[in-house]
């Protein structure tokens, strides 16, 4: 991990807030130095049904900043969530800080501008968010040093923030009895997945990772933060020495069978904008489409 500025030393508080409408986890990691803090993956409250947007998920964070006197600095997004609406500039016009995101959002901003027939008006260059993340940028919480690894495979886009010695994956690995994400989606694809989770399983063996979701498979409690060790000893996609040939055939085999997320259709055009909704029409209503025979 020479290529890194990893510190083990430094040794971030995480807080962690579970979404149970849609098996998120979001967090607010807090420099141990200082009062600073990053959020990271939030949660925007969608009743898709009767099309109602509201912010119990996100105002659980905002309570627990100002209550713990934080200061926001970052609000990242570990990539283009299909399955969640971000709640990021909710947050941050309520608390500040600078939003975040891999530089490949413009590849799934072009893809889905397309899908959704989002016109000219809709830019596709990533200025939506105050910052668009290369591999192996740093940025600075407070007094930590962080930094980032391009870890694509699940989305062009995806990145793995570490924050001293936590790392948050987003939806490149699961919990060791979760395995790993799925890979169809348009410009995802499982090799990639598995040389990314290789570069996650490089870090230092007692590295925390904190995942983005979890599902209690076999019925246990809700779980988000497990070790490289653990996911290199026992993940039951990659762990073990599996090779990349068994994961790509696994993965392709397994995702064939899985249908879409439920929030796809609004999370897709609420992401790619930052968390925005669609503009609003003449009438001052907004809209998401529903493209038919597409997805």
């Amino acid at each position: 991990m020479s290529d890194y500025p990893v510190n083990m030393d430094v040794k971030p508080d995480v807080k962690a807030f579970f979404d149970p409408a849609t098996n998120t986890i979001s967090y607010v990691v807090k420099d141990p130095a200082s009062t600073a803090c990053a959020v990271v993956d939030s949660v925007m409250d969608i009743d898709y049904a009767a099309g109602r947007i509201t912010y119990d998920h996100a105002d659980e964070i905002i309570d627990y900043v100002q209550s713990s006197g934080l200061s926001v600095e970052w609000l990242i997004e570990t990539h283009v969530h299909a399955d969640h609406l971000s709640a990021a500039p909710y947050i941050q016009q309520k608390l500040g800080g600078k939003l975040g995101i891999g530089r490949n959002i413009t590849i799934v901003q072009d893809t889905f501008g397309k899908v959704f027939n989002e016109g000219t008006e809709f830019q596709r260059d990533g200025s939506q968010f105050d910052k668009l993340f290369d591999e192996g940028d740093t940025y600075m919480v407070g007094e930590m040093q962080c930094f980032v690894m391009h870890t694509p495979g699940h989305t062009p886009a995806c990145m793995t923030h570490v924050m001293g010695d936590a790392a948050f994956v987003g939806d490149t690995l699961f919990m060791p009895d979760g395995g790993s994400a799925r890979a169809d989606f348009p410009g995802g694809d499982a090799g990639t997945l598995y040389d990314s989770i290789q570069k996650v399983l490089s870090l230092p063996d007692e590295m925390r990772l904190f995942m983005c979701h979890d599902y209690g498979p076999g019925g246990r409690d809700i779980q988000w933060e497990t070790t490289v060790a653990e996911e290199k000893t026992n993940n039951i996609h990659v762990g073990g020495g599996k090779t990349k040939e068994e994961f790509v055939k696994f993965r392709t085999e397994r995702d064939a069978q899985l249908a879409m997320p439920k929030l796809i259709i609004p999370s897709l055009q609420v992401n790619m904008r930052a968390g925005e909704l669609p503009p609003a029409d003449e009438s001052g209503k907004r809209f998401l489409k529903v493209p038919v025979n597409t997805l």
